[in-house]
């Protein structure tokens, strides 16, 4: 009789604790809007889906439940907000590679920091690392809030249309790479003559220049233009255009065609991507950015890997 009540009571215990405990999904994302993955709610483990949701179960009587995790500060977070299909947002900790996400700078800097970042990495001689095509590909996703720092900056905060704050962006990134390539251009031109008068070494060859000076006069548009298209070479090129003295008309004629044609296709392909995808299959292109961005580099950096290890070797000048 004592095993059966002890039984009983056991039982009903169980579904006490189980009423009271509360289980429900969420969406789990940190500040760069990519999914949390791995955490820990309360000191237990989780992980999340691909698209960032994760079923958590909720201890009985708990006011707030605090996220943490190897990479997360521990931010605590109401009950009430953890309602059924609600996205929580937590702060990822600082690592040296976000400086190669395009949304650190978007989140951090907004439309500003975009600007100097395209102006560093087409102008600056150690901006070859930026992320470029990636940066202006999410810009694009994120037009709409990056147009509208400078429209409420001169006082049209309220105003909204699709193509006007398409038009202010490309026009600012456009001038800003402009800007950024001249600069370049005009290094080149500075240290350019003193160049010629080096003596070769290891790393330097005056032949170098020569063939580079050749190949400008006949390539020089073209390589002006698709440069942009390229990681690193987009930093290098109008540098090595200065140094040899690459025609300035010719120069600014290329420049501006090419950061327009660069500008404008990856503006629009991620503004207009970014609705399509998500009107044919209901995807948010914001929530798969880490993918987006690995594809981006690795078709942008193709050709130049590609060239490097299996293009063909100039032949040795012969010494005769």
């Amino acid at each position: 009789m004592k095993l059966r009540l002890l039984l009983v009571l056991g039982f009903c215990s169980f579904l006490l604790t189980a009423v009271a405990q509360q289980q429900v999904k969420i969406r789990l994302f940190n500040q760069y809007e990519a999914p949390a993955d791995a955490f820990t709610l309360d000191g237990v483990a989780h992980k999340t889906a691909s698209d960032g949701s994760v079923t958590i179960t909720i201890p009985p009587g708990a006011d707030s439940v605090t996220f943490a995790g190897k990479e997360y500060a521990a931010t605590s977070i109401a009950v009430n907000q953890l309602q059924e299909g609600a996205t929580i947002t937590i702060q990822k900790q600082f690592t040296w590679k976000d400086i190669l996400n395009p949304m650190f700078y978007i989140k951090y800097g907004g439309l500003w920091l975009l600007l100097f970042i395209i102006f560093a990495e087409t102008g600056l001689f150690v901006g070859f690392f930026l992320p470029g095509d990636s940066l202006l590909f999410v810009a694009g996703i994120y037009s709409s809030n990056l147009a509208h720092e400078f429209l409420r900056f001169i006082g049209l905060g309220e105003f909204r249309n699709e193509w006007l704050e398409l038009l202010v962006l490309v026009s600012l990134i456009a001038v800003a790479g402009i800007l950024g390539n001249a600069v370049g251009y005009w290094t080149g031109r500075k240290v350019g003559p003193t160049m010629y008068h080096w003596k070769d070494n290891l790393l330097f060859k005056k032949r170098y220049l020569h063939e580079a000076h050749d190949f400008y006069e006949k390539h020089g548009g073209a390589a002006i233009v698709f440069a942009r298209f390229l990681p690193f070479i987009r930093t290098f090129a109008p540098i090595v255009a200065g140094i040899v003295d690459m025609d300035r008309k010719k120069f600014v004629y290329y420049n501006v065609a090419g950061c327009v044609a660069w500008v404008v296709s990856m503006i629009f392909a991620g503004h207009f991507l970014q609705i399509w995808v998500k009107n044919q299959f209901g995807i948010e292109l914001k929530d798969k950015l880490e993918l987006i961005v690995i594809i981006i580099i690795a078709v942008t950096t193709a050709p130049v890997l590609w060239k490097f290890f299996f293009g063909k070797k100039a032949p040795a000048p012969s010494k005769d």
